[in-house]
């Protein structure tokens, strides 16, 4: 009986359906069915019924799940506990702004864990994280929006060699709302259509700063009907959120968490109708250790369980 076989038997019996558990191994279809295939023929019993219509488990099935998800919990505790071990003394982590209490909840957890190990935090603009965290300075960096490899804007000035180092892991996804002056009628409503602010100027960094967020902004603009009124750009979010305070009818989208921490009587945040979000990732390099520890923590910090086969992915305004 292997580790293998019981993650697909468990990843089946939860999906009841052999692609979906496929897919959340990361496994093509016909592995998943050979492993439990070959679980089935060493325990010598069905722990699926199996029709073209639908996958359920047999009272075999039923009675077995829980022994094998024991088995990998008790492995996943093994794993956490290596980790832990094996951790460095201190632990350079590139963040990025707006995180807001999810990063507190983070390093608190993480701390709780690895007491001994010291976080240190570099706030950089995302081609300077990545460039750290490829040559070593960095244990590990957040990011922003689409796989960096995959944006030319973020990458064309990076080394190839850089970017195929690096990996990336989905963690969760960041949503944005829309900031615009307290006493504009549209504040007066609990979420905002995007179509009702076309004739509104919209402050932005400038693209090359955050590509990912300019361009899924004046997208959904575009979506909604309109192209955006660009007003004039400024280098921080505190001097945007200052233009906008001022009263005059302008508009710009802020991360949630970055709202919640802004207390001004002459700013309204307001959900978009449309929702708004950017995926965040957790970029390692792909020749240092899995920091399998810090990988749980950012997936939920309530229950630090680590996944034990984690799935690659492919700012302030930046990312």
């Amino acid at each position: 009986m292997e580790l293998r076989q019981l993650r697909c038997f468990v990843a089946v019996a939860e999906e009841l359906h052999f692609g979906r558990a496929a897919e959340r191994l990361l496994l093509g279809q016909p592995a998943v069915s050979q492993q439990v295939r070959r679980l089935e023929r060493e325990l010598r019993v069905e722990l699926f019924d199996r029709s073209p219509r639908h996958v359920r488990l047999t009272p075999a099935g039923e009675r077995f799940l829980p022994a094998a998800r024991n088995v990998l919990a008790a492995e996943d505790a093994a794993r956490a506990l290596a980790a832990d071990l094996a951790a460095p003394t201190v632990l350079r982590l590139g963040t990025v702004t707006g995180l807001g209490e999810r990063l507190d909840d983070i390093l608190d957890a993480y701390r709780r864990q690895a007491p001994t190990v010291r976080v240190e935090l570099d706030s950089l603009s995302v081609r300077e994280r990545l460039t750290r965290l490829a040559d070593g300075r960095l244990d590990a960096a957040f990011v922003r929006g689409t796989v960096p490899n995959q944006d030319q804007d973020q990458t064309q000035d990076r080394n190839p060699d850089q970017a195929q180092d690096l990996r990336y892991f989905p963690l969760w996804q960041d949503e944005l709302v829309i900031a615009l002056p307290a006493g504009h009628p549209l504040a007066d409503r609990p979420e905002v259509d995007l179509a009702d602010l076309a004739t509104l100027p919209l402050l932005l960094t400038e693209r090359r700063n955050h590509p990912t967020l300019v361009d899924l902004v004046t997208a959904a603009c575009a979506e909604a009907g309109f192209r955006p009124l660009l007003g004039p750009p400024h280098s921080t979010l505190q001097n945007t959120l200052a233009s906008i305070g001022t009263g005059a009818p302008m508009w710009t989208v802020v991360y949630a968490a970055n709202a919640r921490m802004t207390n001004t009587r002459r700013i309204a945040f307001r959900p978009s109708r449309t929702p708004l979000t950017l995926p965040v990732s957790l970029a390692v390099r792909r020749s240092a250790p899995l920091p399998r520890l810090l990988l749980a923590t950012c997936r939920n910090p309530a229950t630090l369980t680590p996944d034990p086969s984690p799935t690659p992915t492919s700012n302030d305004q930046d990312s």
